[in-house]
């Protein structure tokens, strides 16, 4: 067990290899975003790590328990990201459902030090104790949790796939104008994508108005990344404009231009939304136009807020989606509303799905963990 370098190494703009800190480390997978630094070969091999296929990695600095297998990415290791070698003897899939339980989350945040950037040791990571059963039994155990996982990695690939298809769908109408002989018809308007929904911004918080439990309010982590062991809660009455329920469609207008300035699909229930997100309402009664809309329009967003960074953040404001003209009229409108909604109630109800799915096999982790539930008769 070790972890990665406490310094800075040289950059290189094209390097070959990332520089992969706990923030890369998301729902067991690496993640190289646009952003993340990169070098050459020659600082890779002066601060590589042994890893391996039998190579977990957990976030131990910031934000604590970010847990990711190793599968051959070409990385360096930042200090906030530790790695450990699972013995031959030990199933990997268990051990890496057991760092992903609620008992070494609580440990880990019992455990932390640091006021404003929490940190685990690697002693106290070495110092975690367990209940490990047989091997056969443990592979029971993570086969069944894989099982699960591996349906909730399907519906992601099921709702890309339908994204993709709902985009080029929608580009051939109101790009291309494929339905209309290739060209614009002529009774369509030129309207500002402020024009054609509401921006409703969230609510600012104060210190004494967040709790540990009531309605979740939600930010843009929560928005990525689902609600977390960390997400606050509102304690106190906001206005009514501010709440939102399942379907609401909600674009994070803040943050990092790559990975923030998005728009998403609810389905976690009721929630109340803090500042720098829109709840956006279609004011032509056509979520799955509004939802594609601002979907297709992302990379235009994206250019926008990264001409305003300031301190790697950016933003796009309501003066910006004023100035950001739409060429459409009612009937076109309503027209790909019929024909795009069975797309946006499909992504809608895999996003469902997968959440139930998360649930499951997080009320089942703890009880198979300590052994709570036989295994012996399961069949997968």
């Amino acid at each position: 067990l070790g972890d990665g370098l406490h310094g800075t190494p040289q950059y290189t703009q094209n390097g070959e290899y990332a520089f992969v800190n706990g923030n890369n480390l998301v729902n067991g997978r690496i993640i190289i975003k646009s952003d993340t630094k990169r070098v050459n070969r020659t600082q890779f091999e002066k601060y590589k790590k042994e890893l391996c296929d039998r190579t977990i990695m957990v976030s131990i600095n910031g934000t604590l328990g970010n847990v990711a297998l190793y599968n051959g990415e070409k990385i360096i290791l930042g200090k906030s990201a530790c790695y450990f070698n699972v013995l031959e003897s030990v199933d990997k899939d268990f051990i890496r459902y057991v760092v992903s339980s609620p008992s070494f989350r609580t440990y880990l945040e019992t455990n932390a030090t640091g006021t404003t950037i929490k940190n685990i040791s690697l002693k106290q990571m070495r110092d975690y104790s367990f209940y490990i059963p047989g091997y056969e039994t443990q592979k029971r155990i993570s086969g069944i949790l894989r099982f699960i996982d591996d349906r909730i990695s399907l519906n992601t690939a099921i709702n890309e796939n339908l994204e993709s298809q709902a985009q080029e769908i929608f580009k051939s109408w109101f790009v291309d104008f494929e339905p209309f002989g290739g060209v614009k018809p002529e009774e369509w308007t030129e309207k500002s994508v402020y024009d054609l929904a509401e921006y409703i911004n969230g609510a600012a918080f104060k210190k004494n108005e967040y709790s540990t439990e009531g309605i979740p309010i939600i930010k843009i982590a929560e928005l990525k990344n689902g609600i977390t062991d960390s997400t606050q809660y509102c304690c106190i009455e906001k206005d009514e404009k501010y709440y939102f329920d399942n379907k609401a469609i909600l674009f994070s207008w803040s943050g990092n231009p790559e990975t923030s300035i998005d728009t998403f699909l609810w389905y976690r229930g009721k929630a109340i939304l803090n500042q720098h997100t829109f709840r956006v309402v279609s004011k032509y009664n056509a979520p799955a136009f509004t939802y594609f809309l601002l979907k297709y329009l992302k990379p235009k967003f994206t250019h926008i807020a990264s001409n305003k960074q300031t301190t790697g953040l950016g933003h796009v404001t309501v003066s910006d989606l004023k100035r950001l003209q739409f060429s459409c009229s009612t009937d076109a409108i309503e027209e790909f509303e019929k024909m795009s909604k069975p797309l946006f109630d499909m992504i809608y109800n895999t996003y469902v799905e997968s959440n139930r799915l998360s649930k499951l096999r997080d009320v089942l982790l703890p009880k198979l963990m300590n052994g709570e539930i036989d295994v012996s008769e399961i069949k997968i």
